[in-house]
């Protein structure tokens, strides 16, 4: 018996490498974990650029620390609009396999229907088939 893939498995089966490695950037930017580490880091970079007694590699107003984060920013905004643009194919296969299944199930309960106006005719036809019967022996 051969299986058919979900809407979802098709899906991941079609993410390129980079598609992949978009998501993982944009899960773990998106993260409590990742907002947490930066600023701590953030706290540590500032602090001994503050407190430094001989070597202050960037010293305040931090333009080194400015430049990271607009670098930062610069690289993943358009990663996460990627990851934002699958998330919305995704959610739009998903319309379309709910969307077709829905389909299916009107057209079942359609026949269901027929077949069940179709019985219930038959019992009908019998019924009447059985007092026509009981009124001619009278």
């Amino acid at each position: 018996m051969k299986m058919t893939k979900t809407w979802h498995q098709e899906h991941k089966d079609n993410l390129t490498f980079g598609s992949r490695l978009a998501d993982k950037v944009a899960t773990g930017m998106g993260s409590w974990r990742f907002i947490i580490i930066q600023t701590c880091i953030v706290a540590v970079w500032m602090g001994l650029n503050v407190v430094a007694l001989v070597n202050h590699w960037d010293p305040y107003p931090f333009i080194l620390l400015n430049l990271l984060f607009s670098t930062q920013a610069a690289y993943a905004a358009p990663i996460i609009m990627m990851a934002q643009n699958r998330q919305n194919e995704r959610d739009r296969m998903h319309a379309e396999a709910d969307y077709q299944t829905n389909i299916d199930a009107k057209l079942e309960i359609e026949a269901l229907t027929i077949k069940l106006n179709k019985l219930e005719v038959d019992k009908l036809d019998k019924i009447i088939a059985m007092l026509d019967e009981i009124q001619k022996e009278k």
